[in-house]
C-alpha cells in the first residue's frame, strides 16, 4: 500500500513538456469568451486580463493560460520567454488590406495637399487606375517579392493574420494573377493571408464608357474562374457613387455567393449610397468604411450579424475631417473591428498606428481598440473560432508588447511597441527583430 502511494505522488508532480512557455507577463490579455460571436457594446472592454500571467504552447496551439506560478507547476520547456514588465495579447488581425500591387503614388500627397480629392485624382487616370497599369505590367515573381516584404513589416508590428484583396488587375487574367500571388505568399510567409476577390474595385479604362459590360465580365467570366481555381474566400465590391452602384454591387455579390464566396462590401465611404443596407441584405460578413452609413443601415447590419470594419487611416489620407462614428456603433451594439486599409493611397502596415487613430480620432478606449484588432477583427474574416483570443485550443498567435499595461496602447505611440511575436507557436519576432525561424 505504501509503494502505491509513493508512485501516485511521484506521477502527480511530473510536469508536462511543452514547446514554449511565456511567463511573468504583467498582463495576459486573453479576450476569452468571444470565440462564437464578436464582442459588442460594453463587452468590448472585457479583456479577460490575467495579471502575472503565462501561456503554455505545444504543437502550434495554446494548451493553457493561467497565473505564472500555476503554469510553472504544471509545465516545463526548453524555450521560455520572460515577459516581466510586458503585456501579452492575441496576435493582431488586419481584416481589410489591399496587399498586392506594384508601384507607388507618392505624388498624390502633394496633389491632395493642393486641394485635389480622391475622385478628382481617379477621374484623371490616377489613383486606382495608375496602380492598375503598373500592376498589370508587373511579373508574378516581383509581386510576390513585394508582398513578402510588406508581410515582414506587418509581423514586426504584431500582425499575424491579414485579409488581402485583389482589385488592381481589373480583368480576368490579372485578377487571377493577383490571387495566385496571394496564395504563394501565404505558403511562403508565417503571416496567414486570407484572399479576397475585389474585381469590382473600379471600372477599368477599357470599359470607361460601358461599365455594364465590365459588370457582366465579372459575373459571367471572372467569378466562375476564381471559383474554379478555389483561391478566394471572399468577394468584395467598392459600392460607391461613380464606381459601382447598388444594383451592380448586388448582382456581383449574389453571383459570388452562388460560387460559395462570402460577401464583403466597401460601404458608404464617400457618400450615403446604401452600402450598409446592401451588406445586411446579402448577409455580408463585413461592411467596411461606413463614414456615411445611415442609422437604418447600421441597424440592419446589427440584425444580420455583419461586422463593421472601420478604417481611420483612410480618412486621414484623403484629408477628411469625418471619421466613422465608432461611439454610436458601439452604443447600439453593432460589432466593430479596425483595419489598416493598407494600399498605395493609405500606405501603413502598422495596426498599432490604427489603434492610436481609433483612440484619438474615433474616441475608442484602449480596451475597445484591442478588441477591435483581435477577436472582432478575427470574426470579420470568419476566424473567430481559431484566432483573436488567448484560450486553450486556439492557434498560438501571440504578441508581447514592451509596455507595463494595456492602457499604454494609444497612450504611447509613434514607435513600435512589439518585443516578441509568436505565430502558430513559432517565435517569429524576437526583441523587435525578425527571428531566424522566419
Amino acid at each position: 500500500m505504501i509503494v502505491f502511494t509513493n508512485i501516485f505522488l511521484e506521477v502527480k508532480f511530473v510536469r508536462e513538456s511543452v514547446d514554449l512557455l511565456i511567463v511573468n507577463a504583467n498582463e495576459v490579455v486573453t479576450l476569452a469568451g468571444f470565440s462564437n460571436a464578436p464582442a459588442v457594446g460594453p463587452d468590448m472592454e472585457k479583456l479577460g486580463i490575467i495579471k502575472d500571467g503565462g501561456i503554455a504552447i505545444k504543437d502550434g496551439l495554446i494548451v493553457d493560460v493561467d497565473k505564472t506560478d500555476s503554469l510553472k507547476k504544471k509545465y516545463t520547456s526548453d524555450r521560455i520567454i520572460d515577459a516581466k514588465g510586458n503585456v501579452a495579447l492575441p496576435g493582431f488581425v488586419d481584416p481589410h488590406t489591399h496587399l498586392v500591387f506594384s508601384g507607388s503614388r507618392e505624388e498624390e500627397l502633394t496633389l491632395k495637399l493642393k486641394g485635389a480629392t480622391y475622385l478628382d485624382i481617379l477621374k484623371k487616370g490616377g489613383g486606382i487606375l495608375k496602380t492598375v497599369r503598373l500592376t498589370r505590367a508587373a511579373s508574378k515573381e516581383d509581386l510576390v517579392k513585394d508582398v513578402l516584404s510588406r508581410l515582414d513589416t506587418m509581423i514586426i508590428h504584431g500582425t499575424t493574420t491579414v485579409e488581402a484583396k485583389t482589385g488592381y488587375g481589373l480583368n480576368t487574367k490579372d485578377e487571377l494573377k493577383l490571387l495566385e500571388v496571394l496564395e504563394l505568399a501565404n505558403k511562403e510567409h508565417p503571416v496567414t493571408v486570407i484572399p479576397t476577390f475585389l474585381g469590382a474595385h473600379a471600372i477599368p479604362p477599357e470599359y470607361k464608357d460601358d461599365p455594364h459590360s465590365y459588370v457582366n465580365l465579372i459575373i459571367e467570366e471572372t467569378l466562375p474562374k476564381v471559383a474554379e481555381q478555389n483561391i478566394a474566400k471572399f468577394n468584395d465590391v467598392f459600392c460607391e457613387k461613380d464606381v459601382f452602384n447598388i444594383e451592380q454591387s448586388r448582382r456581383i455579390l449574389l453571383r459570388g455567393k452562388e460560387f460559395g464566396l462570402t460577401p464583403k462590401v466597401h460601404a458608404d465611404e464617400l457618400t450615403q449610397l446604401g452600402g450598409a443596407e446592401l451588406a445586411a441584405e446579402v448577409n455580408a460578413i463585413s461592411a467596411d468604411h461606413l463614414l456615411y452609413a445611415s442609422d437604418s443601415g447600421l441597424q440592419a447590419m446589427k440584425e444580420s450579424g455583419t461586422v463593421g470594419v472601420l478604417l481611420p487611416a483612410t480618412s486621414l489620407t484623403i484629408f477628411s475631417e469625418k471619421y466613422a462614428n465608432a461611439r454610436k456603433m458601439i452604443q447600439m451594439g453593432l460589432p466593430i473591428a479596425l483595419a489598416t486599409d493598407f494600399n498605395p493611397n493609405c500606405w501603413t502596415e502598422n495596426l498599432q498606428f490604427i489603434m492610436t487613430l481609433g483612440c484619438y480620432k474615433m474616441k475608442m478606449t484602449p480596451a475597445e481598440v484591442i478588441t477591435a484588432t483581435t477577436i472582432n477583427a478575427a470574426h470579420a474574416i470568419g476566424l473567430g473560432d481559431k484566432i483573436g483570443s488567448i484560450e486553450k485550443g486556439k492557434q498560438a498567435d501571440i504578441v508581447v508588447l514592451d509596455i507595463p499595461n494595456h492602457q499604454f496602447i494609444g497612450y504611447k505611440f509613434g514607435i513600435n511597441l512589439v518585443k516578441h511575436v509568436i505565430k502558430s507557436g513559432r517565435i517569429t519576432v524576437e526583441n523587435g527583430n525578425l527571428s531566424l525561424e522566419i
